[in-house]
């Protein structure tokens, strides 16, 4: 790459947010290391402030912008593609930080009229280590410490989730790793949470997992998912992995959850499974719903089946109707 193109892809990574407005903003380089030129902002006078950077990110990792209805007419910008990048922000009052932020680079990000340090040359593995130092305390996760981490792009972020899902960690915070792992760290994530969803003892950090794996992109994700729906022992576990297969695509989600209304022992599981196919995207579980409406020996399965028809507003649906009518 000749040097005028390297220096055009570093720009996202050093200038400030595009739309960032209502801020006092002063701009300095943390290449002799961001814990350093962190540290120094912390006690840095007037407060409160904001520390802001960015980082390279995760494809549609957890950001997003603060929702503000003012009528359909109004003009705005589509973004076809998420951010390949992520705003981290820090407010710093009485000398330590007291929110953390993540947010997508297209938001419209308003400081109030406060101070904004803007640090450029970020090293992403030393942000990660930065933000790791902020998990403990539950009321900054809250606002985004965890979250942060999962979005960053470079690979230093999975070694330190993996480290959430120990079995000392505690209960919240296994459950939101577990989330993020599955959800936003590719194959990794789905390796990460493998033995979680196996093992743990928390039914929600198992719960937390699966419903990740629902969003994560890779085939080995739905490839756990299906699995798990067909061999984990505890029945709200499988009814789980059945639920998270609802946002999937394919023959092999149908016959995972045409195996689960066909032979889990548990009836809650198979249930579950009956919803699971109501739910398929574009109405793929519609003919299998109306198969089991005229087949299935289980009454409480076909009662639940009809069920779902009636409420799928699916044309298939009401030809199957009309031909019961007639």
């Amino acid at each position: 790459m000749r040097p005028a193109l390297l220096l055009l892809a570093a720009m996202p990574l050093m200038a400030q947010p595009k739309l960032l407005v209502n801020a006092k903003v002063d701009t300095r380089s943390a290449a002799a290391g961001l814990e350093r030129e962190f540290k120094a902002l912390l006690t840095a006078q007037p407060q409160p402030a904001w520390i802001g950077y960015t980082v390279p990110a995760v494809r549609g990792a957890e950001m997003g912008c603060e929702y503000v209805h003012d009528g359909y007419g109004t003009t705005g910008i589509v973004h076809l593609e998420p951010p390949d990048h992520a705003v981290i922000l820090f407010r710093v009052e009485g000398d330590k930080v007291n929110k953390l932020r993540n947010v997508s680079p297209d938001c419209e990000i308003d400081a109030g009229g406060l101070p904004m340090h803007w640090l450029t040359d970020v090293a992403p593995a030393q942000s990660v280590a930065l933000l790791a130092t902020f998990v403990p305390q539950r009321e900054l996760d809250s606002n985004g410490a965890l979250s942060a981490i999962a979005a960053h792009a470079d690979p230093a972020a999975d070694p330190v989730l993996d480290r959430y899902l120990a079995p000392n960690t505690p209960d919240w915070l296994r459950r939101r790793a577990a989330s993020l792992e599955a959800s936003e760290r590719g194959l990794h994530g789905v390796e990460a949470v493998k033995n979680a969803i196996a093992n743990d003892t928390s039914e929600q950090v198992k719960q937390s997992a699966l419903s990740g794996l629902a969003r994560n992109k890779e085939p080995q994700a739905l490839a756990l998912l299906i699995e798990t729906a067909r061999t984990a022992k505890e029945p709200r576990t499988r009814s789980q992995a059945i639920s998270s297969l609802n946002r999937k695509e394919g023959p092999a989600v149908l016959d995972a959850i045409n195996a689960a209304i066909a032979n889990d022992p548990d009836v809650q599981v198979r249930r579950r499974a009956v919803d699971a196919l109501g739910s398929l995207p574009d109405g793929a579980g519609v003919p299998a719903l109306i198969q089991l409406v005229k087949t299935s020996k289980d009454f409480d399965v076909r009662k639940q089946a009809m069920n779902r028809l009636q409420n799928a507003h699916d044309a298939r649906a009401e030809a199957f109707f009309e031909e019961v009518l007639k």
